[in-house]
């Protein structure tokens, strides 16, 4: 691939709600720039982008893809871009390397919910970008409506470019807004221009007027023309275009067919038309040895600099750390130094990637994307940079995962091989992570939703050839006392020789501290026990307060004091009394009236307006307290209540199905509470017939 300098690149991500077209997109418009011969399609399993036996088998993008295409002397980088949120660590990692971002939309089923949330990710990124409407060839696509749905959420930014021409059932060809004009696709793939047909003139005053409109926004002089009746020039529309596009202010709104790969061509000129090289793209770190703001800008005269925006840890093609280049020309063999790390980084060979393919480059210029393989150390989010000019970007935010199932090893002695394993995904993916609890007996994997850690367990199996059970978690309740109990307990074993002998009276009550599992005093007089034992007997609670005799789970505010006891001068021993105290605190426990707590957490919901009722009405049913409501732009819902950890489990699903996927969660823990008694007798009842079991 040839070298490119930084004004004559684009980088553009591919957003838009799952099944809208994205891959399709890219496929088409690589096709048309000759990096494939045919085009291929999610149904056959032969796209660029989706190449990944699990996206083959699904059907769905799961990772994002980086497509190059070459285009008339230009480098337009496309991040393909998963639709589904399940995968949303994919886009935000793409979303971070991208300086504007196209947004597809289905001809055939309009605005859907993961429209508008990745038109809020463009919005908080303040990244420039054009809606594409794609599926322009199916029967059922309306164009005018998605442009006045559009027009309805974001006002009079939207700027329809087009309108598509039907004819006999047919999509063959369009209306140019900007120029009224008609362009029809002929045989040759080329278009013919033509008067626009009357059948079109309603529609297009629709669209031209919508378009006047977002121009005459850009500037109060053209405001005041365009209240004065006056009318723009073409060429003073594209100026408006290219100026509005940039900051944000225009929207354009372009349509096509991706299976029939007709309105690529305008796609792609107006891409390098309107959307900015990253030369003029604002990108500012701090210098780490001065505290200074280090304004990179994608500056190839400015000290070399890359920040590193996705990992690839590939079992079969290794790993290469996806990069940008934010400052310098980086080159072959070039030492960049991490500052996170604190470690330099020999770079090697430079590389592009194409979806699953590699290609050598001389040199990545400012602004380009490329690949890195093989850095010793560095990870996702890092930032490299020289030793005499050590620099940190601010980290991409990526979502914090909160849905977690247990996990264990269908193979015995696969242990190993799954921790590298996921160490080698959590790499790949941030929004993944393990955790040992070791407090429960469980190992928990997170992830943003229950589909993504069902992907994982796919991928386990046909990538690194082992096998995990998925399994509900076991919830971390606690167990506590409410009242006072005074027991006693005499450990005496004689066997031969030196036999055993711990005598212990104690108490136990509530401390009143639920942040600590335990507090153990001792007001023996006399030396009944002598106070050599006192450690065995503290021992003894210790060892207790890990699994409670009441359903297993840990013990928390406990004050257990030894009072009296006795010993004998040969047989008595630290194993006898920590014996003697493990038994006294079970009895004493459960004459202390014991009690389960569970763990509550603050559980902040973001919904649009029309599913507040469902989400309300799934708090009323899973025990759960409202604590407020707080309106958002835009029409949306924040809503934050307290609920049980176990009525958690499975929220990803529950309110997916409540909102069509658009509804965003997330929690904290708040505190412990009593379970109540029927919540109580199931724990403590599992508890029992896993004791069974054993």
């Amino acid at each position: 691939m040839n070298v490119y300098t930084t004004d004559k690149i684009r980088n553009v991500v591919l957003l838009g709600h799952g099944g809208c077209g994205k891959t399709a997109l890219a496929e088409a418009i690589a096709y048309l720039a000759g990096v494939t011969k045919r085009m291929g399609s999610t149904d056959s399993g032969n796209t660029l982008s989706d190449y990944d036996k699990e996206e083959i088998k699904r059907k769905v993008s799961i990772k994002t893809s980086v497509i190059p295409i070459e285009w008339e002397g230009f480098k337009v980088n496309i991040l393909d871009a998963p639709g589904s949120f399940d995968f949303i660590g994919e886009m935000e990692e793409a979303i971070s390397a991208a300086d504007a971002a196209i947004i597809v939309v289905s001809g055939k089923n309009g605005i859907e919910a993961g429209t508008r949330r990745v038109w809020e990710m463009c919005e908080k990124k303040k990244l420039p970008r054009m809606i594409f409407v794609s599926n322009m060839d199916d029967d059922k696509a309306s164009f005018r409506q998605i442009v006045v749905d559009l027009q309805e959420l974001y006002g009079k930014r939207i700027a329809p470019f087009h309108l598509p021409l039907r004819e006999n059932e047919e999509f063959v060809g369009y209306v140019n807004v900007i120029q009224q004009k008609a362009k029809r696709w002929n045989d040759k793939g080329t278009v013919d221009k033509s008067d626009v047909p009357d059948y079109s003139q309603e529609n297009l005053s629709i669209c031209r007027e919508a378009l006047l409109e977002a121009v005459a926004e850009t500037s109060e002089e053209f405001l005041d023309r365009y209240f004065g009746g006056d009318t723009f020039s073409e060429d003073e529309i594209r100026q408006a275009l290219r100026v509005g596009v940039e900051d944000g202010s225009m929207v354009p709104v372009l349509m096509g067919s991706n299976t029939l790969a007709r309105g690529m061509y305008t796609l792609m000129a107006d891409i390098i038309k309107y959307f900015p090289s990253p030369d003029r793209c604002k990108c500012a770190g701090i210098n780490t040895t001065n505290n200074e703001v280090f304004e990179a800008d994608y500056d190839f005269a400015k000290p070399k600099s890359a920040y590193i925006f996705k990992t690839i840890a590939d079992p079969y093609i290794g790993k290469y750390s996806l990069i940008k280049v934010t400052s310098g020309v980086l080159k072959p063999d070039d030492v960049l130094f991490n500052y996170h790390r604190d470690a330099d980084e020999r770079l090697g060979k430079l590389y592009v990637i194409r979806a699953n393919k590699t290609e050598e480059v001389s040199e990545l210029h400012a602004g380009d994307i490329g690949a890195l393989a093989k850095l010793a150390v560095s990870q996702t989010t890092d930032t490299l940079s020289t030793r005499k000019n050590p620099v940190t970007f601010i980290r991409a935010a990526i979502s914090k995962p909160y849905t977690y199932l247990r996990y264990k090893a269908v193979k015995k002695g696969d242990e190993d091989k799954i921790s590298q394993a996921l160490s080698k995904m959590i790499m790949e993916d941030p929004t993944l992570k393990t955790e040992n609890d070791s407090a429960n007996g469980q190992t928990l994997i997170y992830g943003i939703s229950a589909q993504q850690l069902d992907v994982v367990q796919s991928i386990l199996a046909e990538k690194y050839k082992v096998e995990i059970e998925l399994v509900k978690p076991r919830i971390a309740f606690k167990e506590t006392i409410t009242k006072k109990a005074d027991t006693e307990y005499k450990y005496k074993k004689q066997s031969g020789g030196h036999g055993q002998y711990g005598h212990v009276k104690m108490t136990f009550e509530p401390s009143g501290d639920l942040e600590t599992p335990y507090e153990f005093t001792q007001t023996v007089v006399g030396g009944a026990v002598p106070k050599n034992y006192f450690p065995a007997v503290e021992k003894g609670v210790a060892e207790c307060v890990k699994a409670g005799p009441l359903a297993g789970y840990p013990v928390i505010g406990v004050k257990a004091n030894l009072y009296d006891g006795s010993y004998h001068t040969v047989d008595s021993s630290e194993l006898a009394f920590k014996v003697a105290t493990e038994q006294a605190f079970k009895k004493g426990f459960m004459e202390a009236g014991p009690i389960l707590l569970e763990p509550i957490a603050t559980l902040t919901v973001t919904v649009a307006d029309q599913y507040t009722g469902a989400v309300l009405g799934d708090f009323n049913k899973h025990r759960a307290r409202v604590n407020g409501m707080t309106p958002l732009a835009d029409g949306y819902q924040e809503i934050s209540c307290d609920i049980p950890y176990l009525e958690l489990y499975e929220y990803d699903k529950r309110l997916n199905s409540m909102t069509s996927g658009s509804g965003i969660f997330s929690y904290e823990f708040a505190r412990y509470e009593q379970a109540p008694q029927e919540v109580a007798k199931e724990q403590i009842a599992e508890a029992e017939k896993a004791k069974e079991e054993k």
